[in-house]
């Protein structure tokens, strides 16, 4: 799937963003003053500007607010009420500790509820796919979780537990990265299966249906060499969660754990473009890439 900017910049901060909030709505003694107004502003920039970023990738952005309609049977449509829900009560939790000196908990402990269901429906706009099979897999809301909680824990300045949720998100990325190969072979799906000829034998195109690309090479179909495809994922792998941890370790100060920060991104940017490049869309098959 060819790996739009819009989309790795949304899932990569929106992600960020939302698990951060979840910090600040559950932490039982939440800073107060300019501090706590930093880290509420850090977080909505990432959680809003992520969001924002994901109407680029829409056909026409102007009916972005139609996808509020669709509730009932789309989760992009649960996404976008849930990510309403979760900005607005944080916001209105901010408001009160931030500006009136007023902690109201249960605000707080709704709204991370609220931003833990919106990392949870933008996991399953791409687990419900069975047309990507490497998406199609409980490994992929896990990950989506993993990644929000450990790198907003490590932006709350929360360094134990960074430490052991960034190490569990490095493992379940390894995995889905291992497991995820041997996703579309499982899934038996092939041209003989997609045509409902391979009863009669072995199916093969006889020619290429288009000699130039098209809106479906475009969006649904990326190839990625498997040795360049293994470097990035040794790079992901060492940003995000190895340079993250050792620094961690150390007992940072300031500027080590802005570095671990840095580095982390980095390496969850690389993972995310690897999450769509690699996708396998089963109409692959049609175009003999698969």
């Amino acid at each position: 799937m060819h790996p739009a900017p819009s989309v790795i910049i949304f899932t990569t901060f929106s992600g960020l963003g939302l698990g951060l909030l979840f910090w600040l709505g559950i932490s039982p003694d939440p800073h107060g003053g300019w501090v706590g107004f930093t880290f509420f502003f850090i977080a909505f920039a990432l959680s809003c500007g992520g969001l924002a970023a994901s109407t680029f990738h829409l056909g026409h952005p102007e009916r972005a607010l139609k996808a509020f309609t669709q509730w009932r049977s789309s989760w992009l449509s649960r996404e976008a009420w849930s990510a309403a829900g979760a900005l607005a009560v944080m916001g209105l939790y901010a408001f009160f500790w931030v500006i009136l000196g007023i902690h109201i908990a249960p605000l707080g402990w709704l709204g991370a509820l609220l931003c833990l269901a919106t990392v949870g429906t933008t996991s399953m706009i791409y687990t419900q796919l069975k047309t990507v099979p490497r998406w199609n897999h409980w490994s992929t809301p896990a990950l989506f979780f993993a990644l929000s909680l450990g790198g907003g824990a490590l932006l709350a300045g929360y360094i134990n537990t960074a430490v052991f949720l960034i190490a569990l998100s490095g493992a379940v990325q390894a995995y889905w990265f291992w497991q995820g190969d041997q996703r579309f072979s499982d899934s038996g799906t092939d041209l003989g299966t997609a045509t409902g000829l391979g009863s009669r034998g072995k199916v093969r195109a006889f020619e290429p249906p288009h000699t130039g690309t098209n809106y479906l090479l475009t969006e649904f179909v990326y190839v990625v060499g498997r040795k360049h495809g293994d470097k990035l994922r040794l790079i992901s792998l060492a940003l995000s969660t190895v340079l993250p941890l050792l620094l961690l370790l150390t007992n940072p100060g300031h500027l080590l754990a802005v570095i671990a920060v840095v580095s982390h991104v980095a390496g969850v940017v690389v993972s995310r473009w690897l999450f769509f490049a690699q996708a396998e869309h089963v109409v692959g098959l049609y175009y003999g890439k698969r």
